[in-house]
């Protein structure tokens, strides 16, 4: 038997009501953003109460994030690492991170985030040559599909062990599970999925809060 419940209408306004929880600023960040093209890029208030409860849970001060857009899950991470946290946050838009920017000083928390406009494999690697190498509490990966491994590998040396890397869409839409379905997007994220699974370096759960979120805990 499968243990995944569906998900109507009536079920999803129970779980909001029962579940969601969300300040003014993040509401207004996520409608402010819903009101702009490639709104679907943000992620869902459930996910991010996710990554902060998560973030909590394992002590998080020091993390990273690959893929800002315009900040809600910036600023749920940087909320749950506490003041004297740190996020490092990897994004290649100005246009997009201006607005995260506008609402992390709203937020007091832009002490907390230091951003980088450059790819983010390079701003990784960065992080790695400046003595980051196992030190970190949690990653969070929301990029381009394409680099995910890519991602996924450079966080996994910037973790310490015990620190926690969360990946998002990794359901995709359910293209994943569809044979007929073979994007470079779908192929990198089923690659990855299946990377996952059989990687004895972690600890593993997967969320379907969004579009699928992957839990993997470095041993």
């Amino acid at each position: 038997m499968k243990s995944w419940p569906r998900i109507d209408d009536r079920l999803g306004t129970y779980v909001d009501a029962h579940w969601r929880r969300e300040s003014d600023v993040l509401r207004r960040l996520r409608e402010e953003t819903q009101a702009r093209p490639m709104a679907g890029m943000q992620i869902s208030p459930h996910q991010g109460q996710t990554l902060g409860l998560l973030a909590r849970l394992i002590g998080a001060r020091r993390a990273v994030e690959v893929g800002t857009f315009t900040g809600y899950s910036s600023i749920c991470l940087a909320e749950a690492l506490g003041l004297e946290g740190k996020l490092w946050c990897c994004d290649v838009s100005d246009e997009w991170t201006s607005v995260a920017r506008r609402y992390w000083r709203e937020a007091q928390l832009d002490d907390r985030i230091e951003l980088t406009l450059a790819p983010a494999t390079e701003t990784l690697d960065r992080l790695l040559a400046n003595g980051l190498t196992g030190t970190l509490d949690l990653a969070f990966i929301d990029a381009d599909k394409s680099n995910y491994d890519a991602y996924y590998e450079r966080c996994l040396k910037l973790l310490r062990p015990g620190g926690l890397i969360l990946v998002d869409n990794v359901l995709w839409g359910g293209s994943v599970a569809d044979p007929t379905k073979t994007s470079e997007d779908t192929e990198a994220i089923r690659a990855l999925n299946a990377k996952l699974h059989a990687d004895s370096r972690v600890d593993l759960a997967l969320f379907s809060v969004g579009d699928g979120m992957t839990a993997a805990r470095k041993r």
